[in-house]
């Protein structure tokens, strides 16, 4: 089953499955969440509670996405209780990338010469798939910022003027809600653009916190259930009708060097996040980014992630945006 989360014609939130072109809505509930907080409380999946609030006939699917009117598939009414989150290094070939940007002039021949990007991914491919029952490695962890930095599919990436770069970065994320009881629940993955500002980050690995407090995109179908463990899909950048950049990529616990039980783990081990009623969507990581290729996106271009278990791409543009603080702005009291 596949879920949406969209605006009707009267704008109000309604959540729809999607089959084939024209969508089921979902009767009685506005939002995925409230879906997911039921099916909960009913001790039920989220199929089940679909089926026992029943739907009826919907709009047509590519009619939403063209005007704009599909929303991300899970969120928050209050934006400070969406926690936007990551994790990198994550999948077999991560490191090639980010190794290049950081590693020292010194061959690389034992543990003591490698770069913390190779080690860290050394310690991954070691311990990031525990036997079960058991803990693996801890894997490097990002906060990405909360609901406010999520934009709607189809809608523009916004680049703040400080900015050195705004590069895609393909990936799955995991949407869950923490039930009333304290348990996160995963309601499924959806495509992601885990946008980021590598240029900065290539300046020196610490500042990757600052690289990673950007916007995000992530859907537009909430996609329930298990994930077969290989995916393959493409990434691709448009510059008008033309694709300027176009790579394959995969992901699956099969192209990981860490699994999903072990991810999640080391996210939801901290109390923090394990406040009732809060939404999480946590990115899981990416082998294949453009800045890679030197490529440099532009305002304008657009990116489109895709994947076919995921039904429609996710597509959102760039533009350049003017911070609303500025220098010298804060005020003494």
């Amino acid at each position: 089953m596949r879920l949406i989360q969209f605006d009707s014609a009267a704008g109000e939130r309604r959540v729809g499955t999607v089959a084939g072109q024209t969508l089921q809505v979902v009767n009685q509930v506005a939002s995925t969440r409230e879906l997911a907080l039921l099916a909960i409380g009913n001790g039920c999946s989220l199929a089940e509670q679909v089926a026992t609030l029943g739907t009826k006939p919907g709009p047509v699917y590519l009619d939403l996405l063209a005007a704009g009117r599909v929303l991300p598939p899970l969120d928050h009414p209050d934006p400070a209780h969406c926690w936007v989150t990551g994790t990198g290094l994550t999948h077999l070939g991560s490191a090639s990338t980010r190794d290049a940007m950081h590693q020292a002039n010194a061959p690389r021949t034992d543990e003591a010469t490698l770069t913390d990007t190779a080690r860290m991914f050394k310690w991954g491919v070691e311990g990031g798939k525990p036997a079960a029952g058991q803990v693996g490695v801890q894997p490097e962890w990002f906060f990405k910022g909360d609901g406010d930095s999520v934009v709607r599919p189809g809608a523009d990436l916004p680049m703040p003027e400080f900015a050195e770069d705004g590069g895609e970065e393909p990936e799955l994320a995991g949407l869950y809600v923490i039930g009333n009881d304290g348990q996160p629940y995963r309601l499924g993955y959806a495509l992601g653009n885990e946008f980021s500002d590598h240029v900065m980050e290539k300046r020196n690995y610490l500042y990757l916190a600052h690289s990673k407090l950007r916007a995000c995109s992530y859907g537009p179908e909430l996609r329930v259930g298990p994930l077969p463990a290989d995916l393959n899909g493409h990434s691709r950048l448009y510059r008008g009708a033309e694709v300027v950049w176009e790579k394959a990529f995969a992901s699956g616990e099969a192209n990981m060097c860490h699994s999903f039980d072990n991810l999640e783990f080391h996210h939801f081990k901290y109390d923090l996040f394990l406040r009732p009623g809060d939404v999480h969507v946590h990115f899981f990581g990416t082998a294949t980014l453009s800045f890679a290729d030197g490529i440099q996106p532009q305002p304008g271009d657009r990116f489109e992630v895709a994947m076919g278990e995921f039904g429609a791409p996710l597509v959102n543009g760039l533009a350049v945006t003017t911070p609303r603080f500025g220098l010298g702005k804060v005020r003494a009291l």
